[in-house]
């Protein structure tokens, strides 16, 4: 008899440390605090794009990182505008919110839009 290395846990049973522990919301709704934290990575990104253009950035390093943020900010920001629209007419939220949450936050507007998260 052989073990695997890679020990696969039992999707019935529940968690036997304390890790893993039931959440309030039902499953695959992420909790309000989960989704604040994830909300305030792109803040930060904005708030690093604002201090770059305000005070250009020496190092060459926060330069690269300022370019690399203002793709992520502003290009795939705006590529998830499409896809935010739709799921959030699903929930009878306007196209304009939508557009501007989505410039904001990203993804992590549209994909935690729960149904008590409006």
């Amino acid at each position: 008899m052989t073990r695997s290395l890679h020990v696969v846990p039992d999707p019935v049973s529940p968690p036997r440390h304390g890790r893993h522990r039931a959440s309030d919301t039902p499953a695959g709704v992420p909790s309000r605090a989960t989704v604040l934290a994830l909300r305030s990575i792109p803040v930060i990104g904005w708030v690093f794009l604002i201090v770059g253009v305000v005070r250009p950035f020496r190092a060459r390093w926060l330069r690269v990182a300022f370019w690399i943020d203002v793709v992520l900010s502003v290009g795939v920001h705006a590529a998830q505008i499409p896809a935010a629209r739709k799921v959030a007419a699903e929930r009878g939220i306007s196209g304009r919110r939508a557009a501007v949450m989505t410039m904001l936050f990203g993804a992590t507007w549209w994909k935690t839009l729960g149904e008590g998260n409006r």
